[in-house]
């Protein structure tokens, strides 16, 4: 499908494609037939992302396809780059049965768990063009050294590898990639022997889940690994409790999409108690803080089709920013707040939010599909020609002929 395509050009081409009527989609998603007709007559160029979603998902396609997302890191790179990276994820010498020469030289234990952090770190800074480059190589030398040392170390730090290959997947608009990643991340925690590893690969699992829209799975395999680890609030280490809020936190995103708010909130809750007690956490290639439980009571406020937004920004007022720790969960947090404060009709708020993302997370920002529709809906609504929103829009790849 063409890259330079409207939102409305594609719903129309997908439609055609599954012969439906714009009322039948319409009903599919339970979207408005007005809505679907002005998309395709590209007299509206976006929606909100609930819409976004719903559509997407009516028609059977990934939403990043919808809103033809880029997927592709703005750099290139001799030894690496998204296509290195599947070609790792699917690795033949990681096949069972398949015989296939694998000549890498092992790295030492060390030396392979301090490059893991180091990738860790670029992940959540938002450096996914460095890390495309050199999570291939990481990923080889990982197996090699798994089939070298054998060791629990070894295997514990390859399927953080792993989530990392997951992660930086499911960003670039790969969520099949993603998946396969998490399979290999799953087969290694298990070789490592530590069950709270197991527990953020199934968190990661259900991130990913979440992107393929299959909400319902998403939320039933988080919501279960978390029954499975929930720990005893007496004895319990820092780590327990932030492998176990991390699974509640998964698991109430996507049962807040499916409709079911008031649960996605009783998780958090849950989540939260649980963040108190541990305090500020970081372990399995994440963290964990009350911050974090309250950044994503944000995310699920949006969701609510009727009070969403004025919720969003309500419970925003009780996020100190400061105290997020990682820099692209920041940049996250920060569009949708703007995404609420669009919503809202704050538009300029909404632009001055996103701008200063922008600025901070660059890489990351033009990846996103939330912060791409919130953009289109700001070109919509302008009244007239604000140069630092098309600017914006520009540098994001968003059409500008409204």
């Amino acid at each position: 499908m063409n890259s330079t395509a409207s939102i409305g050009d594609r719903i129309r081409a997908l439609r055609e494609l599954r012969d439906i009527t714009q009322e039948q989609l319409a009903a599919r998603a339970e979207v408005s037939v007005d809505t679907v007709r002005k998309l395709e007559q590209n007299t509206r160029q976006s929606a909100r992302i609930t819409t976004l979603r719903a559509l997407a998902r009516a028609l059977d396609v990934q939403l990043e396809r919808l809103v033809g997302q880029p997927t592709v890191s703005p750099q290139l790179s001799e030894d690496g780059g998204l296509l290195a990276l599947r070609d790792s994820v699917q690795a033949l010498d990681a096949l069972p049965g398949v015989s296939f020469d694998a000549d890498e030289d092992a790295p030492a234990e060390r030396a392979f768990s301090d490059a893991v952090a180091t990738a860790t770190l670029a992940y959540w800074k938002g450096e996914y063009a460095q890390l495309s480059s050199t999570l291939p190589m990481l990923l080889r030398d990982g197996r090699a050294a798994a089939r070298e040392h054998g060791t629990e170390l070894v295997w514990s730090r390859l399927a953080l590898a792993y989530q990392l290959a997951a992660s930086l997947s499911v960003q670039s608009g790969h969520p099949d990639w993603a998946f396969a990643a998490v399979e290999r991340q799953l087969d290694a925690a298990h070789r490592a022997s530590d069950p709270l590893l197991e527990g953020m690969a199934v968190s990661t699992l259900s991130w990913v889940l979440l992107r393929q829209g299959r909400w319902e799975q998403a939320a039933t395999v988080a919501e279960r690994k978390a029954d499975e680890l929930e720990p005893s609030f007496r004895r319990a280490t820092p780590s327990q409790y932030a492998v176990y809020g991390n699974l509640l936190i998964a698991a109430a995103t996507p049962t807040a999409r499916h409709g079911d708010q008031d649960i996605a909130q009783q998780m958090l809750t849950a989540a939260e108690a649980a963040a108190v007690r541990s305090g500020p956490v970081r372990a399995y290639g994440s963290a964990f803080s009350v911050t974090d439980v309250r950044t994503q009571r944000v995310n699920v406020a949006l969701t609510d089709p009727d009070t969403g937004a004025a919720s969003a920004l309500a419970l925003a007022a009780g996020v100190d920013t400061a105290a997020i720790s990682r820099p692209v969960h920041s940049a996250s947090y920060r569009t949708d707040v703007a995404q609420a404060q669009q919503q809202t009709g704050d538009h300029q708020g909404a632009l001055a939010t996103l701008l200063e993302v922008e600025h901070d997370q660059p890489e990351w920002m033009r990846l996103q599909p939330s912060a791409l529709a919130t953009v289109r809906e700001l070109l919509e609504a302008e009244r007239r020609r604000n140069s630092g929103l098309r600017g914006l829009a520009s540098r994001l790849g968003v059409d500008l002929t409204l």
